[in-house]
């Protein structure tokens, strides 16, 4: 499998302050990844240091003054990663409730809504289903401190919220869950992208309750607990305007029919 990606972003920096980019591919065993990354401070190349986060993540940082910022970033991926292995810590950490996801506000809930389910592939199938059902996709509906019991009770959001809602379900089951933000072939409409991940049977299969790109083409770029962990952009101290995002995700060939009651792996 051959995958075409790109992200284009345009910030004005209205303050002195330091930027964190989440946009290239995660490279991982098993894929191969062509690409350049460059970002321009009033068309002047800018340095950036390369931090290696957990799964593969790379967050690109640097400090930068008042002016026009441009980040471009293009990869083509070849192949599929391997499985990600899950350590001791991950099985620890993916249970918790986090910032976004409070897994602990859903206990009864989730039980109730779900507890009759006790094969791992119904139960992915079964939160996937519920919440696509009951939630609407309306863009700029939520608010970005959101987090799934706010998703919950507005019944509407983007796919950071259905993530959110489907990692604090399944964390509230007692299965680890973390969200992932990825490049994907076939979203309408075109952005970065959310899905959650869960931990059945000794392996990470992905649910996207919004069904809006097929999981088999999915490329990942950052893993954590929620999106605070997974965001593209993060802005310590100063001040920011995003003018413009644009964000392509092409496979070759045609695009694969995702069936949500089968379980695939991100790869």
């Amino acid at each position: 499998m051959k995958r075409d990606v790109s992200a284009h972003l345009d910030v004005d920096i209205r303050a002195a302050t330091t930027l964190e980019f989440q946009i290239a591919v995660a490279k991982l065993p098993g894929i191969e990844v062509t690409e350049s990354l460059s970002f321009t401070h009033d068309g002047n190349p800018v340095e950036a240091a390369e931090i290696i986060g957990l799964h593969g993540t790379r967050i690109h940082k640097f400090e930068v003054g008042e002016g026009n910022l441009v980040a471009s970033y293009h990869a083509s991926v070849t192949g599929r990663a391997e499985p990600d292995e899950a350590t001791d810590y991950d099985l620890s950490v993916y249970l918790r409730p986090s910032r976004y996801a409070e897994a602990d506000k859903f206990f009864g809930f989730a039980a109730k809504e779900f507890g009759q389910y006790r094969d791992s592939e119904t139960l992915l199938a079964q939160i996937s289903g519920w919440v696509r059902s009951r939630m609407f996709y309306v863009p700029g509906s939520s608010d970005p401190i959101d987090g799934a019991a706010d998703t919950l009770l507005s019944g509407a959001g983007v796919c950071r919220d259905y993530a959110h809602l489907v990692v604090a379900f399944l964390r509230a089951m007692n299965v680890p869950a973390r969200v992932v933000a990825v490049y994907a072939p076939g979203c309408v409409p075109m952005d970065f992208h959310a899905v959650a991940e869960a931990y059945v049977d000794g392996v990470w299969r992905v649910v996207d309750a919004t069904g809006l790109a097929p999981r088999s083409t999915l490329v990942r770029i950052a893993t954590g607990r929620d999106s605070a962990d997974t965001a593209f952009l993060d802005n310590h101290s100063g001040d920011i305007w995003l003018n413009h995002v644009w964000v392509t995700a092409v496979v070759e060939g045609m695009l694969p029919i995702d069936d949500i009651t089968e379980l695939v792996s991100l790869g």
